[in-house]
């Protein structure tokens, strides 16, 4: 990962909880806070890379302290348990970064409903209860910033996973009214939505010559869109100089949709 110039030292210290960060965009989201000086704590259920991942950031010196917490996001009962342990081991959770998502595809003839139950969990269901677990925390702390993560995906009209799509829509609903409710306590919500982004897992399993085709003529800005640009804008949107910006969708797609 390329180190991200801008530095925020309204985020030194702070303590940050981001769902999926073993990989892909949520390792460059742990990476990028830790950067930053704050204190991160990460679930996945992908144990070996997220350990990893641990062991080289607390080894650089100048990086905050980064920890690993081993949570399945459809068990809620766990996930908040895990919430509440990170913020007596780290401190009160000043900002939170849903990610976390499974973007399997599948045909809208073959889903059950114990199959489209399933998918709401993984993709959206998590994003409001473990709002409801920090908020306690960022209001005693007088504030505090949520990012929700959406996706282009159901904006360009995409097919062949209407359950991912569902969920990802969603969300922005659930981040314009959790604004509307939370601000008040000066906690911001917004919706962070990244477009095709080249991590390794889309890299193996999306991309190929059709993909790229289909990319080169969606974007307008040409370049790779990589994991560092995400991570870019959600340290702006957690960080204090975005004191103003709440109840909005934030689109880094190289200008797809």
């Amino acid at each position: 990962m390329m180190t991200l110039t801008n530095q925020y030292p309204s985020l030194n210290g702070k303590t940050v909880f981001i769902s999926g960060g073993g990989s892909g965009i949520g390792a460059s989201l742990v990476e990028s806070f830790a950067q930053q000086g704050a204190k991160v704590a990460f679930v996945d259920v992908q144990e070996e890379v997220s350990a990893s991942l641990v062991d080289r950031l607390n080894s650089d010196d100048g990086n905050g302290e980064v920890r690993f917490y081993p949570c399945d996001l459809t068990d809620i009962e766990r996930l908040q348990s895990v919430i509440a342990q990170a913020a007596e081991e780290l401190g009160p959770i000043s900002v939170l970064i849903n990610n976390a998502a499974n973007d399997t595809r599948h045909d809208f003839r073959d889903v059950t409903p114990e199959q489209w139950d399933k998918c709401l969990a993984v993709n959206m269901r998590h994003h409001f209860f473990s709002a409801q677990a920090v908020y306690p925390y960022m209001k005693k702390l007088g504030g505090g910033a949520i990012i929700n993560l959406g996706s282009m995906s159901w904006h360009a009209g995409q097919g062949g996973m209407p359950g991912y799509t569902s969920s990802k829509a969603s969300i922005e609903g659930l981040t314009r009214g959790l604004a509307r409710d939370m601000g008040p306590d000066r906690i911001r919500v917004n919706c962070l939505v990244p477009g095709w982004v080249m991590t390794e897992k889309q890299l193996n399993e999306r991309v190929d010559a059709a993909a790229r085709e289909a990319i080169d003529k969606g974007q307008s800005v040409k370049d790779p869109l990589m994991p560092e640009s995400i991570s870019a804008m959600a340290l702006f949107l957690a960080s204090d100089d975005a004191s103003m910006c709440t109840s909005q969708n934030f689109i880094v797609d190289g200008g797809w949709i």
